[in-house]
C-alpha cells in the first residue's frame, strides 16, 4: 500500500538520511511502498538524492520550494494531494539557524531563522493536518533540537525557535489525539550536518551522524498506527557541545 511521505530540507543532512533510511525499509518490507515527497531548496541536491532512493516500491518525487515562501504552501499541498491522493506523513526538518553573541545578531537574522523555523513550519502543517483530520489518520513528525529546552550562549535566535517549535508540538498533540494523527517530536543534540559550518576532525568526533537520527524516525512511523512515540531525544553519548 503507497504511503505519501513528506520530507522538508531533504536535501542534506538529517533530511536526506532519513529519505534513506525509508528506501532501505522499502527494500526489507515489500508491503511497505513509500512515495517520498522531497522538498529543499536546492534542485540538485534533490535529483542525486532520488536517484539513490530509486528501488522496486520507491517512489521519488522532488520539489523544489522554500517553505518560508508561505504564499505557496497551499498550491504546493493541493499539488501533491492531486497526485498522489493522501498524505501520511510530514516530516518537518527543514530548519536553519544562525549563531553568535546576542548582542550581535541582527534583525535579518532574526528573520532568516524564525521564516523557516516558525512561519514555514507552522503554516506547512496547517495546510497538511486537516487533511490527516479527515482521514483520521496520519503522522507528523517535527524535527526541533534539545536546544528546545536548553539555551546555548552563541544560540538565543536558534534556541528561540525552539522553544517555540516545541509550544506548536504540545498545541498540535490538543488537535491530533481526537482525530488519531500521531505527533513526534525528535530533539537531536549535536550532529554532523551544513548548519554547523566547516568542521575539525576533533569535533566532529564528538557529535552524531545525521543516520543516528534518521534511523529511530523511521522506526517510529513504522511502528502500528495504535502506538505513538510522542518524543525522541538523541544526544552524542559524552553529552551535549556547549556552544
Amino acid at each position: 500500500m503507497k504511503q505519501t511521505i513528506i520530507i522538508t530540507g531533504a536535501g542534506k543532512g538529517i533530511g536526506r538520511a532519513i529519505a534513506l533510511d525509508f528506501s532501505r525499509a522499502a527494500s526489507l518490507d515489500p508491503s511497505f511502498e513509500p512515495v517520498l515527497v522531497l522538498i529543499s531548496r536546492t534542485a540538485g541536491d534533490l535529483e542525486s538524492l532520488a536517484a539513490e532512493c530509486a528501488s522496486p516500491g520507491v517512489q521519488a518525487e522532488c520539489i523544489e520550494a522554500d517553505i518560508a515562501d508561505t504564499q505557496s504552501l497551499g498550491s504546493l499541498v493541493e499539488g501533491i494531494m492531486g497526485r498522489h491522493g493522501t498524505i501520511d506523513c510530514l516530516i518537518n526538518n527543514a530548519g536553519v539557524g544562525r549563531f553568535g553573541p546576542f548582542t550581535e545578531l541582527t534583525e535579518e537574522d532574526y528573520h532568516y531563522t524564525m521564516d523557516i523555523n516558525l512561519k514555514g513550519t507552522f503554516f506547512l502543517t496547517q495546510k497538511v493536518f486537516p487533511i490527516m483530520e479527515a482521514q483520521r489518520s496520519g503522522h507528523i513528525f517535527f524535527i526541533t533540537s534539545v536546544a528546545a529546552e536548553k539555551a546555548y550562549p552563541s544560540s538565543s535566535l536558534y534556541s528561540m525557535s525552539k522553544f517555540a517549535q516545541k509550544g506548536l508540538v504540545e498545541a498540535m498533540r490538543l488537535y491530533a489525539v481526537k482525530c488519531g494523527v500521531r505527533i513526534t517530536n525528535v530533539m537531536p543534540g549535536a550532529a554532523v550536518t551544513p548548519m554547523w559550518g566547516e568542521l575539525d576532525e576533533a569535533t566532529k568526533s564528538l557529535m552524531m551522524m545525521p543516520e543516528d537520527i534518521s534511523r529511530p524516525i523511521v522506526e517510529a512511523y513504522l511502528l502500528p498506527r495504535r502506538t505513538s512515540i510522542e518524543e525522541i531525544v538523541i544526544r552524542p553519548i559524552g553529552g551535549d557541545i556547549n556552544e
